[in-house]
């Protein structure tokens, strides 16, 4: 099957924050991401973003105040005690380096920075806001060797 996507990704996960303007700042300085769009919300949460690293994308969102039939569907972390039903893997040049802006910003390593018997170098850890992030080297989209 083939999309009609003429570039970028065509699979973009989506996260709600209960602080997403926070949850930007710290993306950014943690793993690196860029804001491609900011749309804030009248009661000054965030309606829509786009953050960008390398080839990829995550779009966010404040957490909703009045819930719609889809978003009764979706909990945070700290709701369903700290489990996750999905969590984004980030493809990197240097695990060691995002590893260390990640500590550095307060996040909690779950994976220690490890050699994948796979290939490649990670980690797991969560966010300000308890989202689980998987960080690594590995990159699927190259060739086995």
């Amino acid at each position: 099957m083939s999309s009609d996507a003429t570039s970028g990704s065509t699979v973009i996960p989506c996260l709600r924050y209960r602080d997403a303007p926070a949850a930007i700042d710290w993306l950014c300085a943690a793993f690196g991401f860029e804001r491609r769009a900011v749309y804030p919300s009248d009661d000054g949460g965030i309606a829509h973003a786009q953050l960008v690293l390398g080839g990829g994308m995550l779009m966010l969102s404040s957490v909703p105040r009045d819930e719609s039939p889809v978003d009764m569907l979706q909990r945070q972390p700290d709701e369903i005690g700290g489990f996750e039903t999905e969590s984004p893997y980030i493809v990197v040049a240097d695990a060691d380096a995002v590893y260390a802006s990640a500590k550095a910003q307060g996040a909690q390593i779950v994976v220690e920075i490890h050699d994948a018997d796979y290939g490649g170098r990670g980690f797991s850890c969560r966010d300000n806001e308890g989202h689980l992030w998987h960080v690594g080297s590995y990159d699927p989209w190259k060739p086995a060797a």
